[in-house]
């Protein structure tokens, strides 16, 4: 019998992408899903993908509700909890977003502790790290830095991040199991689809080839590929050394600009759609008069972020895929998936 994990968000764009990596490695998958319905589509999405489905079970599992966790665990060695709420219009209430992220890590661990599985990863974010930080700083951000909650331009989606990575290494504090868990802390993430679902991340990508964007707003993009992310959180549940550790992610950070150059040079077919302008700051903030997604994303605006991925560079034992191969991987599969 192979070593069994269990997966959570199997069926969101990362989940999807460390399932895959999971199932290639030979371990079984026991992917949890909101309603069994899509259990179906998530075996298709991976068997195109190329993975062997011999090993991919389901389970039902909702992050606001207890029912199902501790059976879920039965026979698990290792948990990956990538499932958590994200969005980029912002909900009017907070706890939206907040509630989910931290009682789904509650749910989560306590049932995995219970079982005691032997590691945990969790995806958690940059959010966690890069923000409610000085405007001027110019550091990248380390493993060792956490988002200021106090701080300016925290959102909803950011502060549930924090809460949520915070609460996950309290619960394992008190549990005396630290070193159980590693945490993969990402920028946004970019790459190849794996289905029709272009998520959270790739709709910035999908609306600067779609049309919808008339000028690049001065915001930039800390960017990683979904393959690198996928694999970091596999390789932090059989390292040994990464037990205890957060392992922040981001290869380039580029403005939108830039992305849109990008794109445009790779895609010749779309370049009339992709903008070629960038907008000044003050009509930025104008524009997000009328649109909600920009609205919420003005606290970005010219604040240039950097990661340290040095310990995930070494955790890899590789350098990171380009943000430019990403976003061209990107654009490839929205054109594919029929999405622009």
């Amino acid at each position: 019998m192979t070593d069994r994990v269990l997966l959570t968000g199997i069926s969101g764009f990362l989940g999807g992408h460390v399932a895959l990596q999971l199932l290639n490695a030979g371990y079984t998958v026991r992917g949890s899903v909101r309603n069994l319905s899509r259990a179906d589509s998530v075996k298709a999405m991976l068997a195109n993908a190329g993975a062997d489905i011999a090993n991919l079970e389901f389970v039902a599992l909702d992050l606001e509700s207890d029912d199902g966790w501790q059976a879920a665990m039965d026979g698990v060695r290792f948990l990956q909890h990538t499932a958590s709420p994200f969005v980029l219009r912002m909900p009017e209430d907070k706890n939206d977003l907040i509630r989910p992220a931290v009682r789904g890590t509650e749910r989560a661990l306590n049932a995995a502790l219970a079982a005691d599985v032997e590691r945990i990863v969790l995806t958690s974010s940059m959010a966690a790290i890069a923000y409610g930080h000085e405007k001027a700083r110019t550091a990248p951000f380390t493993a060792n830095d956490w988002t200021n909650l106090e701080g300016r331009g925290v959102t909803p989606y950011i502060e549930s991040k924090t809460l949520a990575e915070r609460r996950a290494w309290e619960i394992m504090r008190a549990a005396d199991r630290e070193r159980d868990l590693a945490t993969i802390n990402p920028s946004g993430i970019f790459g190849p689809l794996l289905n029709e679902d272009p998520g959270t991340s790739v709709t910035l990508v999908q609306r600067l080839m779609n049309g919808s964007v008339p000028a690049s707003p001065r915001i930039p993009l800390v960017a990683v590929d979904v393959r690198d992310v996928a694999q970091a959180h596999l390789a932090a549940m059989v390292s040994p050394e990464a037990g205890g550790h957060r392992f922040p992610m981001g290869e380039r950070t580029m403005f939108f600009a830039e992305v849109a150059t990008l794109l445009r040079h790779a895609f010749p077919d779309y370049a009339k759609k992709i903008p070629r302008r960038e907008l000044p700051d003050w009509a930025v903030r104008l524009y997000a008069l009328f649109d909600r997604d920009v609205r919420s994303n003005l606290g970005e605006l010219g604040v240039i972020k950097r990661l340290d991925s040095s310990s995930v560079v070494r955790l890899l034992d590789r350098k990171l895929t380009p943000a430019e191969k990403s976003f061209v991987a990107t654009g490839e599969s929205l054109i594919a998936q029929g999405l622009v």
